[in-house]
Formats: structure tokens, sequence, C-alpha cells
């Protein structure tokens, strides 16, 4: 068995600058958590792999090609693969979400916007 604890995965460096930590990662998928300070966003991008997200703690806006929802904690959405996605934490508390995107993303993302 393995295991591993959020606090205790070093951050990765990313073209977002955001906290973001690899939890998993094998041919079939990969698990991130990104942490969003209040104010803090990802850069809008698209990933060549569908990828779902968890929403673990917090409240902020996700946007999928043209749509944008607010959403909070115990929610999942899903992005098809090749649609612009972004996330902004306008909550005044941490945002975490869990990324999964599945397969393993061999390419890197494109950034689209700010």
């Amino acid at each position: 068995m393995k295991t591993r604890r959020y606090d205790e995965t070093a951050a990765m460096k990313n073209p977002h600058g955001v906290d973001a930590r690899a939890l998993y990662d094998a041919p079939e998928a990969t698990i991130n958590i990104i942490a969003l300070q209040p104010g803090q966003a990802l850069k809008k991008h698209v990933t060549p792999v569908d990828v779902v997200f968890y929403v673990l703690e917090g409240r902020g806006t996700v946007e999928i090609g043209e749509e944008k929802q607010e959403v909070g904690r115990d929610t999942l959405v899903e992005s098809p693969k090749m649609i612009a996605h972004c996330w902004y934490n306008t909550g005044d508390a941490l945002l975490r979400v869990m990324v999964i995107k599945t397969p393993r993303q061999a390419e890197k993302p494109v950034l689209t916007g700010k």
C-alpha cells in the first residue's frame, strides 16, 4: 500500500504560480491538489485530456468554455479536453480543489489568457 499526505507533499513549480501538489502520477491518470488564496486565480488554459475537479474546501468560480459558475465544497465539475478553463478564488478563504486528469497529460497545457 502506498499513502501520501497533502501536507507532506511539496508544492510543484507551475505556470500559474499557485500552490499545486502532485499526489498521484500514473499512465492512467494524475491527481493534483491546487490551493488558491482569496483573490488568486489560475491562468485560463486548455488541456489535451479530460479533467475532473472536486472542491475540497472553500468557494470559487470555475470557468469552462463560455460558462462560469460559483461552486463550493463537495462539488464535482467535469471539464472536457480541449476546452479552455480556469479557476478563480472569489471567496474570502482558501479554495482547495482536487484535479484529476485522465489519461496522464503528455503535453504541457496551453495558456490562453491571463
